[in-house]
């Protein structure tokens, strides 16, 4: 397996197993690796965010392209949320990563808690925000599929409000205007929810059933950070990590805040992930 690393513009790419996976680096230390969900790097952003360069001062902070997404090819046709763990897994192996902190944001977070229960072993620290990846009864993950069409064409105030603790500030209108928006962004915004019907398209969407039930393996000391006013994942669901997780303590509460809250308040959510890391 070679594991030479190209320089692309801020991206690097590692061969893994014959595919260039892109990724983003930055700081050092404890190898910390970050999995991108919606409203995020890779997600739409094209370049780390305020909350990953403060991450990265005190860490070293990796962060993957989820497949599909970012420059990082996809998957074959038909893959499913047990692929994307093999496929990280991997990716791992390629980075020379044995042990390593692991954070997720929304569907990076539900991978992260499934490559957690699966190889605690190699997971020393866990951080979630916002994760999908839960199925409770009555408190379902809202149809953000739906969501992506604009209403009227040009009107994504639904999407917003369901990303964001209000659909009308300056940084939701900024990286999902209505109407056309930044072609690169587009695109991100497209790949993303590309890769998330891979791995979540079946109802009520970005679920496993199985996941709840298998929390107790990861023992690792980890940290559960939800938006006061998430409207995509409910809060029911950062209860469900927080209490399942054995390491994991109160669930952090982020006032304000939405289901991208890392984006909406980086200083509030690296404050509860840098308290975890240096602990």
């Amino acid at each position: 397996m070679s594991t030479a690393v190209i320089e692309k513009t801020n991206l690097k790419l590692i061969d893994v197993n014959g595919r260039s996976v892109s990724y983003l680096e930055k700081g050092t230390g404890a190898p910390t690796v970050y999995l991108h969900g919606f409203a995020d790097v890779h997600g739409v952003a094209g370049d780390l965010l305020p909350f990953h360069d403060k991450l990265a001062g005190a860490v070293r902070l990796i962060v993957p392209a989820h497949p599909g997404c970012s420059g990082t090819p996809d998957l074959s046709d038909g893959y499913d949320i047990e692929d994307a763990v093999f496929h990280y897994l991997e990716v791992f192996d390629a980075l020379g990563l044995k042990e390593f902190n692991l954070i997720g944001h929304s569907i990076g977070g539900w991978i992260a808690a499934e490559i957690a229960v699966r190889h605690p072993e190699r997971v020393k620290k866990l951080g979630l925000i916002g994760a999908c990846g839960l199925f409770i009864s009555g408190e379902l993950i809202a149809d953000i599929f739906m969501h992506t069409q604009p209403e009227r064409g040009v009107d994504y105030d639904t999407m917003r409000n369901m990303l964001f603790g209000d659909a009308n500030a300056a940084i939701a209108q900024r990286y999902y205007p209505n109407g056309r928006g930044d072609l690169d962004e587009e695109t991100r915004r497209y790949e993303i929810i590309r890769f998330a019907s891979f791995v979540g398209f079946k109802p009520p969407y970005l679920y496993n059933r199985s996941l709840i039930n298998r929390l107790h393996r990861a023992k690792m000391p980890a940290a559960v950070v939800w938006g006061e006013k998430d409207h995509f994942v409910p809060r029911s669901h950062g209860e469900a990590y927080a209490a399942g997780l054995p390491g994991a303590g109160k669930l952090k509460v982020i006032a304000g805040a939405g289901h991208a809250a890392q984006f909406e308040n980086p200083d509030a959510v690296a404050e509860v992930m840098l308290e975890l890391l240096k602990g």
